[in-house]
């Protein structure tokens, strides 16, 4: 029993101290630490490219302007600080208004007539003020005009733009950033609308289609683009179409046929042509015969009355 337990033993010791051995054990032992760093690194460059492709993803738009996230949440203001107050010179032309408001939003200049695209507005005082952003957004036009009063157009999310003419030292340039609320620029004057005084014009366009901005003061920023598609909606509905071919129906050409191919019109023409001739024959075999409607005789019924006379007088006598 203690030799068998004693062979395993001696076949290590043996293999051990042949000179290869060492050499192959250093050999096997490198090349399980080499595999299992070559595993660590690989599993390492996969999680560091992961996070370049992130950051990259994140960093595409790097250098292009921002826009607010929530500034369609935004509530549209008036552009000017107190606006109770503000008086309103000109109204914005409403083609749906009637014809004094119509008139009364015209513009005269130069022996013409124009119609207002938005609103004008001054102080009671007739004193200049601060113009404010009525909303957030990026400058997107500055323009020096004497007839408008000089220009500073400022852009919106979903196509809205908002416009502030007849202003003076314009404190924004192309490019800006403004907030809501922020000072842009002074009210002035214009050759257009000399009239208002010193005043800012205010416009809200949306797909360059100007819209009345008192209809959307105190309203978020998405009321705009729900009123628009409203609008198209309106424009687009197919009952307009069914309209169009109500009026062109057919049943006015079949009125007209059965007018001229009904056989009622022509058979009481007939009738009218051919029933007095009975009437007559009747009415005159009547008359020839001396008879009434109820087939008696009138004179008969006459010399019975004359004779019962005669009697009943000679019975008196």
């Amino acid at each position: 029993m203690r030799e068998e337990e004693k062979k395993p033993t001696s076949t290590i010791r043996r293999i051990l101290k042949q000179r290869w051995a060492l050499s192959a054990i250093y050999i096997a032992s490198a090349a399980i630490i080499l595999a299992a760093a070559f595993l660590l690194q690989n599993s390492f460059d996969d999680s560091a490219k992961d996070g370049k492709e992130e950051s990259a993803e994140t960093g595409k738009n790097y250098g292009e302007p921002s826009v607010e996230v929530n500034s369609n949440l935004e509530t549209i203001k008036m552009p000017v600080a107190d606006a109770d107050k503000s008086v309103i010179k000109k109204q914005f032309y409403d083609v749906n208004a009637d014809e004094k408001a119509q008139e009364e939003a015209l513009v005269f200049y130069n022996n013409r007539y124009e119609q207002n695209k938005g609103i004008d507005i001054a102080m009671e005082d007739g004193k200049s003020f601060d113009v404010k952003a009525s909303l957030s957004g990026n400058v997107t036009k500055v323009q020096d005009d004497a007839l408008l009063g000089n220009l500073v157009e400022v852009e919106h999310e979903d196509g809205v733009v908002t416009r502030y003419q007849s202003v003076k030292d314009i404190k924004v340039a192309v490019g800006d950033k403004v907030k809501q609320g922020q000072a842009i620029a002074t009210a002035g004057k214009s050759q257009i609308n000399e009239e208002a005084g010193v005043h800012v014009h205010f416009e809200i366009r949306k797909d360059n289609i100007a819209l009345n901005p008192l209809d959307f003061v105190d309203k978020q920023a998405s009321a705009i683009q729900s009123a628009t598609e409203a609008e198209a909606e309106k424009e687009e509905t197919p009952a307009v179409e069914g309209s169009e071919d109500d009026k062109e129906t057919p049943a006015v050409e079949g009125s007209e046929a059965e007018k001229e191919e009904t056989p009622a019109v022509e058979g009481s023409e007939a009738d009218k042509e051919e029933t007095p001739a009975v009437d007559e024959t009747d009415e005159s075999t009547d008359l020839e015969s001396g008879t009434d409607e109820e087939g008696s005789v009138p004179g008969e019924d006459t010399t019975e009355e004359s004779d019962s006379l005669k009697d009943s007088l000679n019975q008196s006598n």
